[in-house]
This record gives structure tokens, C-alpha cells and sequence, in this order.
């Protein structure tokens, strides 16, 4: 006997299928943690479940989707940034102190991701690393489809300069390849 529970199991079911390994490397890419990549892209799913009628009746439960890893990646980057800060409170209170090692000359691509503000790694890895137009870009981040373009510029700009020129060619020509 199907209900209508049955039915939008079903459907979820079929849209777990679809999205999860993008959700997964949309939030690896965002935390540069392969670890919390899983996690953050099964507690969307999860997240997303519990408000199903309203994801499948979103034009683009894609970019619903992909909002929601995006946000749980930003709070996850907060509460690290947090972390960081109390430890190093806790450091600087000791008398021994060691100043930062000085940053490698050559960087690897999520290094350097890791690198640029949350919003311009964002935008640089849904446009170039899962290819999304500027609009979907922005219905993915909530944000307008100018801050995208800008944002997104910044960002390569960005990487030119850490990376140099010719490697952040490559980086926004390769695309996929900075994943693996």
C-alpha cells in the first residue's frame, strides 16, 4: 500500500543518489578537509530530509543542496577559526614563543583555496570546479549574481598571485583536476 511517505522517500532516495558524491567535493573544496567532506555532505542530506516537501518544491533543489553545504562549511570554518584563536590565547600566554614558519614559495591549489575568504573560494570553486554558471552560483550562495562575477574575479586574482599567473591559469582552466 504507497502513501505518500513512501513516495517522498523515494524521491529522496533518488536525490541522495544524484548529489551526494557533489556534495561531498563541493565540501571538501570548501574546508580542504577530505575527513569532513562526508560528514558535512551526509548532516546536509540529513538537514535536508527533515525539510523535504520544501527542498523538492524548490525550483533548484540542487542549489537548495549545494546552499546547505555551503553554510555548514562556513560554520565549520568559524568554529575552527575559534579554536585557533583560544589556542593561540592559550599560547601566547606562555613565555616560549615561536614565531610562524615562513609560507612555502610554491603552494598546492587547495592550499591555496584554503587560503582565500570563505565567500571567494565559494564562488571560485562552484563556477570553475563544478562549472556552475554565475546564476547558479548565486542561488546556490544566496548572494546576487554581480557579487558572484566580482567575487569570483577577486579570487582568481588572488590566486594569480599566490600561485603566479600561469598556475592559476591552469587552475581555472583544469577545473576538475584540483579535487584528486
Amino acid at each position: 500500500m504507497g502513501t505518500s511517505t513512501d513516495d517522498a522517500a523515494t524521491e529522496f532516495h533518488d536525490f541522495f543518489e544524484r548529489h551526494y558524491a557533489e556534495l561531498a567535493r563541493l565540501a571538501h573544496l570548501l574546508t580542504g578537509e577530505a575527513d569532513a567532506a562526508d560528514d558535512l555532505a551526509a548532516d546536509a542530506l540529513l538537514a535536508l530530509w527533515h525539510r523535504w516537501d520544501r527542498v523538492r518544491a524548490a525550483e533548484h533543489p540542487g542549489a537548495y543542496a549545494r546552499g546547505v553545504v555551503a553554510n555548514l562549511a562556513r560554520s565549520r570554518i568559524r568554529s575552527a577559526v575559534r579554536e585557533r584563536r583560544r589556542v593561540a590565547l592559550f599560547w601566547s600566554q606562555r613565555s616560549e614563543h615561536i614565531d610562524d614558519p615562513d609560507i612555502p614559495a610554491v603552494v598546492d591549489v587547495q592550499g591555496a583555496l584554503r587560503r582565500l575568504p570563505f565567500r571567494k573560494r565559494a564562488c571560485v570553486v562552484l563556477r570553475h570546479a563544478f562549472d556552475l554558471s554565475e546564476r547558479e552560483t548565486a542561488l546556490t550562495l544566496g548572494i546576487s549574481v554581480g557579487t558572484v562575477k566580482s567575487q569570483t574575479s577577486k579570487a582568481v586574482a588572488q590566486l594569480e598571485q599566490m600561485l603566479g599567473n600561469r598556475a592559476a591559469s591552469h587552475l581555472v582552466g583544469g577545473r576538475k583536476q584540483w579535487t584528486n
